[in-house]
């Protein structure tokens, strides 16, 4: 499928927000950004604000108002479109977030995060994973949070190995994936009864990259399949509703971290950490619209 180079020079991007009004925003993970910025249509970059600490995931409610998973400092921070902090949350009754890796706005209107299960500087030497970091203590979870109060309502999930990217699909059941392992896991999240961990797909190819790969964000297409990026295996991996990888589209770098489907035109945005910039690729479907609720925080 055609693609191609929406904007480079980007430090590290990751947690792309598309805009109705054009443009996207991405956080800046490199060293020398830390920041969130705005990237408009001719792909120029604008920076919003320097968090100072390591913005991940990113998402943006019915008001403007942005939601990022700051891993560097701990915490869920939002901040409005001028830069201005609004709300900072930096865990619940089960202690102090570790990693907050990854977000989304659920139809209930309250905002689920995964936590990939360790702190930075317990598993980075420098910019780059310890060489024994399988071996560590990963307690990935994922949360569920009132954002109008600004509180962790419950851990809906523990003991995974590096949870990453997190999504809902147009039944209302949440997804979240693994890096480590590969899996994506299946939630019903609006039962009766307590959510459980349902493995639904693996993403990951055999092959010779003795490297680091593993599924990172993710977001579903309005044709009811799961839009993968896989970290290390330079593709965006699509799975259908039975869970089976139906395709896999090759990517110009290496290392995606993320995507979000263009409001309209059937164009998927890619954030790439390899190279530092974000690829457009044509796809065969819209996005699935985001759930962007009014919190009346603006």
């Amino acid at each position: 499928m055609d693609h191609a180079i929406f904007a480079a020079g980007v430090g590290a991007p990751e947690g792309p927000v598309t805009l109705a009004e054009g443009g996207l925003y991405v956080t800046e993970m490199s060293g020398d950004r830390l920041c969130v910025s705005h990237i408009d249509d001719e792909g120029t970059r604008r920076v919003v604000k320097t968090t100072g600490g390591r913005p991940n995931g990113l998402a943006v409610d019915g008001d403007g108002l942005l939601w990022i998973a700051e891993a560097g400092h701990r915490a869920v921070v939002c901040i409005a479109p001028d830069g201005r902090e609004v709300l900072r949350i930096e865990g619940g009754d089960e202690g102090r977030f570790r990693f907050p890796n990854d977000l989304a706005f659920g139809p209930d209107g309250h905002l689920y995060l995964t936590d990939s299960g360790l702190a930075l500087t317990d598993f980075l030497d420098g910019q780059n994973f310890r060489a024994d970091y399988l071996d560590l203590a990963w307690d990935g979870r994922v949360y569920e949070i009132d954002p109008r109060a600004g509180v962790v309502l419950r851990c809906i999930d523990r003991g995974i190995r590096f949870t990453n990217g997190i999504a809902f699909d147009a039944a209302g059941a949440l997804y979240a994936n693994a890096s480590f392992p590969g899996d994506i896991y299946r939630y019903d999240v609006f039962g009766a009864g307590e959510a459980r961990r349902e493995l639904f797909a693996n993403v990951l190819q055999p092959d010779d990259n003795p490297g680091f790969k593993g599924p990172d964000g993710m977001k579903f297409g309005a044709d009811g399949r799961i839009y993968c990026t896989v970290y290390g295996q330079g593709n965006v991996s699509v799975v259908d509703g039975s869970g089976r990888v139906a395709e896999r589209l090759a990517l110009h770098g290496p290392n995606p971290t993320n995507c979000a489907f263009a409001p309209a035109g059937r164009t998927l945005y890619v954030t790439e950490v390899g190279i530092g910039h974000v690829e457009s690729l044509a796809v065969p479907c819209d996005g699935l619209p985001l759930h962007r609720p009014k919190l009346g925080r603006a």
